[in-house]
């Protein structure tokens, strides 16, 4: 059991609990969508490099696995392409059923 809780949550240098997986942090998942959603070209692109390396550097620091923060980092950014692909699909099913 202690192993499992663990793997679920860490704390920091600081002392500050930090949850995992990344990938189940909705509010964060939630938050990077909108952010990618209103940003474009090179923007959006070191906006999204900047955050991932934020959370790996989080894992890195309570002493997770590089091997570990890298699935971890890696399933985060599939939550949010697929929130991204959700948000695009429901407001292209909202569009059409206005018409």
């Amino acid at each position: 059991m202690a192993a499992e809780q663990m793997k679920m949550c860490g704390v920091s240098s600081s002392g500050a609990l930090v949850p995992f997986p990344l990938a189940g942090r909705t509010s964060l998942v939630r938050r990077c969508a909108t952010e990618l959603e209103t940003k474009h070209g090179e923007d959006a692109v070191r906006y999204w490099r900047r955050e991932c390396r934020q959370l790996a550097d989080q894992l890195l620091s309570i002493g997770c696995p590089e091997d570990e923060v890298s699935l971890q980092v890696r399933d985060f950014q599939h939550e949010v392409q697929a929130e991204m692909v959700r948000r695009h699909d429901c407001g292209s099913a909202s569009e059409a059923h206005n018409r």
